[in-house]
């Protein structure tokens, strides 16, 4: 119940500016109709005097008396509604101050909520540890990266091991040709010393080579 009394209070108390101003608003209204009625008298008799002004003197003298009046009471007429306007924008602008203020209130609870207690501390210390879980991550990777199944493969083991199957496969290719490559021969011949340059073999027929291998196959299968 109180809070209710509470809430009609604050009501209330919003729309005081509202009602003022609408109060005004409307008496405004009313002097702004009586500033025509008045103008239109003031017309009115102003044209009665010049209509008499030569013919009747007294009509005419009575018609500028009442002209004299309205005008008086329009003067004062004017005076009340440019104080009623002052009033009004004097009141609006007040309710403007008002509610921007109450607005910017309103913000800075928001973002007083919003940060609660986060402080520029804090954040440094959360993105401390931040990075600390992006670097140990990093690390991690790096490690499982790293590790090596088994013993460690010698290159140079690799290179003699294809060194080998290749001299096999060239072996098992003498065997079922009976043929051996020129390169291979002209390597396990000796230099000759009678006056050659030394690496230079004398050229060999092949057509000869190929018989005495095969001339040597048919001694050795004796």
């Amino acid at each position: 119940m109180w809070g209710w009394f509470g809430g009609a209070a604050a009501s209330k108390q919003k729309n005081t500016p509202k009602n003022a101003i609408l109060g005004l608003r409307s008496q405004l209204d009313m002097l702004q109709k009586r500033e025509r009625h008045l103008q239109n008298q003031i017309d009115e008799q102003d044209a009665i005097a010049r209509k008499n002004v030569t013919t009747n003197k007294n009509a005419a003298k009575a018609a500028l008396k009442r002209k004299k009046q309205s005008e008086h009471s329009l003067e004062q007429t004017l005076g009340q509604i440019g104080t009623l306007e002052a009033q009004i924008n004097a009141i609006e602008s007040a309710n403007i101050n008002r509610e921007t203020l109450a607005a910017m209130e309103r913000a800075g609870d928001a973002m007083s909520k919003i940060h609660g207690k986060l402080t520029p501390e804090k954040v440094d210390e959360t993105m401390a540890k931040l990075q600390d879980q992006i670097q140990l991550s990093e690390e991690i990777v790096e490690a499982m990266n790293g590790i090596q199944v088994g013993n460690p493969i010698d290159e140079e083991d690799l290179e003699a091991e294809m060194e080998a199957m290749q001299q096999e496969q060239l072996d098992e290719q003498m065997l079922k040709t009976g043929t051996v490559p020129v390169s291979d021969q002209i390597q396990r011949m000796p230099a000759v010393a009678n006056g050659e340059p030394k690496g230079k073999a004398p050229a060999i027929e092949e057509d000869d080579e190929e018989a005495e291998l095969r001339k040597l196959q048919a001694e050795m299968a004796m």
